[in-house]
């Protein structure tokens, strides 16, 4: 997709990744962050931690949910814990970046697909459906005439 595109699916893929993995905006948010450091204490956590809604069983529920682990566990002489983000965590915001550059999402395995699903999850399969038809009409459009 060209740059001005790149974030016009971004309300629908948030919406899928919310609904697959279980996570809140908040969550994603976190794990969009925690993306760039290699490791982090939980005093870097509370850093953007502070700039989000009040939740103070985030961090446990991430490490309980395998969103980020532990990298180095505290130690007696009073080293601080590390933590990570997870091979779960780290695949999960590589999948949306390929999500928001032109990456179909797959109506295989689709929680939003249910046949007892909502309304909301109801239009945004729809939403979907003719997002993933739009990127594959544009990449039609891209590939070079076989003349």
């Amino acid at each position: 997709m060209s740059s001005p595109d790149y974030m016009k699916y971004w309300r629908v893929i948030r919406y899928w990744v919310k609904a697959m993995y279980d996570l809140t905006e908040t969550e994603l948010d976190v794990l969009f962050f925690l993306k760039t450091e290699p490791y982090f204490n939980k005093d870097k956590f509370k850093e953007f931690d502070k700039v989000l809604s009040w939740d103070k069983n985030r961090f446990s529920k991430l490490l309980r949910d395998g969103w980020i682990v532990v990298w180095r566990k505290r130690e007696a002489n009073k080293k601080k814990a590390l933590y990570k983000l997870s091979h779960k965590g780290v695949h999960l915001v590589n999948t949306i970046y390929k999500k928001l550059e032109g990456q179909e999402i797959s109506v295989n395995n689709n929680r939003i697909f249910n046949a007892n699903t909502k309304y909301t999850d109801t239009m945004y399969r729809q939403a979907i459906v003719k997002m993933n038809e739009e990127l594959r009409a544009k990449r039609q459009q891209q590939r070079p005439s076989q003349e």
